[in-house]
């Protein structure tokens, strides 16, 4: 390695805020959602909006070196990646990047040190109870949190279903399913299956359309409130959101819930050992900063399973980095 490479690196990823926070502002103003396919003058596009030009081209210029969007003679097109901010996309991530340029996760990582200094999550310091009481109440900053996960699921579903054989199980419960796009694909995909959506009120209150004579909605507090009885409990991104005792407690309420023949499948991205990037390693900073939780090591799922009283039984990759742990009553 030169000198210089290592100067590159600090370099590199002390200013990566730079290019980060531009592609959160222009996901917000929806600037993607106004550019067709002919590129167009800062000045028309800065017009739909109702912002500066000036300030608008030198934005998509940055953003245009990088790879999202593109600067041809003056004027501004579409890219593969900044095509999936437009919000009609099938796999659009612009309420992802709208999600991680909200004010409060901005201000959230913004206390990093206080996460540090004391192992509690960053957000406790710009939200009074953290954010999902924060985005208890503030519903339009949860609709986007609640799209952002939808959308960062969507590749993980398929990969899942493409992954794992579901006809053995005749009810399959989704804990903490959201919008019910896991366990509406997982019923798409296996027929003779019916499913329960379990999330909170507010959650369920957004999806009651989505009830039928397969799935059924059922509102509650997986802390507090008795689970469905099921065959299958699919958690996915669940666990991986709270510390060791909460998520215990979470594990703990399935298994009282389950029948004897019951499996659990856990969705997470566990964290490999050892040394080298591995994306993980950045979201669990992630979790540090927004949530009680973190990313574990199969060894520390496994742990926390034996904990509640959960055996482990396999671990089944997919083609994404989302691996399904299969578990029962030990």
């Amino acid at each position: 390695m030169s000198e210089t490479e290592p100067l590159q690196i600090l370099f590199q990823l002390g200013r990566g805020y730079w290019a980060s926070r531009c592609l959160h502002v222009v996901a917000e103003l929806g600037v993607a959602d106004h550019l067709d396919e002919t590129p167009q003058t800062a000045e028309a596009l800065a017009k739909a909006i109702d912002v500066h030009p000036q300030a608008l081209s030198r934005v998509l210029r940055a953003l245009a070196s990088v790879g999202i969007f593109e600067e041809v003679d003056d004027r501004f097109g579409h890219s593969p990646a900044s095509r999936l901010l437009r919000t009609d996309h099938p796999k659009s991530r612009r309420a992802l990047a709208r999600m991680m340029g909200m004010p409060i996760h901005w201000a959230a990582f913004g206390q990093l040190e206080h996460a540090l200094r004391t192992g509690e999550p960053a957000v406790k310091r710009v939200a009074h109870g953290g954010s999902f009481e924060y985005f208890a109440s503030h519903p339009a900053e949860a609709r986007i949190f609640d799209e952002a996960m939808t959308a960062k699921a969507h590749e993980q579903v398929e990969s899942v279903l493409g992954a794992y054989d579901f006809s053995g199980f005749q009810v399959i419960a989704d804990i903490g399913g959201g919008r019910g796009h896991l366990i509406r694909a997982v019923l798409a995909a296996t027929p003779s299956a019916r499913g329960v959506l379990f999330d909170l009120p507010r959650v369920i209150e957004g999806v009651d359309s989505q009830a039928s004579g397969r799935l059924a909605l059922q509102a509650g507090n997986f802390f507090e409130d008795r689970l469905p009885a099921c065959d299958a409990y699919l958690l996915m991104n669940v666990v991986h959101d709270w510390g060791d005792a909460e998520a215990t407690a979470l594990l703990e309420a399935v298994r009282r819930a389950a029948l004897p023949h019951s499996k659990l499948l856990l969705l997470e991205l566990p964290v490999p050992e050892g040394p080298g990037f591995h994306p993980t390693k950045l979201t669990d900073i992630e979790m540090l900063v927004m949530t009680s939780g973190r990313e574990r090591t199969l060894a520390e799922y496994e742990r926390l399973l034996s904990g509640a009283g959960l055996r482990l039984d396999k671990v089944i990759p997919t083609e994404r980095s989302v691996a399904i742990l299969e578990a029962r009553a030990a």
